[in-house]
């Protein structure tokens, strides 16, 4: 025999309690998207910036950046899935090409270790990427290119 649980009697007060929590969820989740977003973008900035400094330090650089983004291409969609398209990773390095980050003169005069937290533990690795510097979705900077 199954019974209904009844739901309890509210006051008055409950329309502007449910009203709050909705409001304060859908800010959360606003908030969150930005910075999902702004992350990506970074880490997409910065995946640009690893192969185009793998591609320098090959000879001849037209042909093996070619070979180079298509290799990677094959690796990276066999190990995460999709979103690593050749197309996909030369935008990548063209988005690193057209912004790129320049240090103030103090950060390249000397490395900046990762910064301890309280614990004692490095930043995480979306701490380190320059995602404040990005603050479009990163398909919008594909398009100005």
């Amino acid at each position: 025999m199954t019974t209904q649980r009844e739901i309890p009697s509210i006051d008055e007060s409950y329309p502007a309690l449910l009203s709050g929590v909705s409001q304060l969820l859908a800010k959360a989740r606003v908030a969150s998207s930005r910075s999902v977003n702004a992350v990506m973008t970074a880490t997409y900035w910065e995946i640009g910036r690893r192969i185009v400094e793998h591609e320098q330090s090959g000879k001849a650089r037209a042909a093996y950046g070619e070979a180079l983004i298509d290799r990677l291409a094959v690796d990276l969609t066999a190990r995460l899935g999709k979103g690593f398209s050749p197309t996909n990773l030369k935008q990548m390095r063209e988005f690193f090409l057209a912004w790129p980050i320049r240090q103030t003169l103090s950060d390249e005069s000397q490395p900046t270790p990762a910064l301890p937290t309280d614990s004692g533990k490095s930043q995480t690795v979306s701490d380190q990427l320059p995602a404040k510097r990005f603050p479009l979705p990163c398909s919008h900077y594909v398009r100005l290119l």
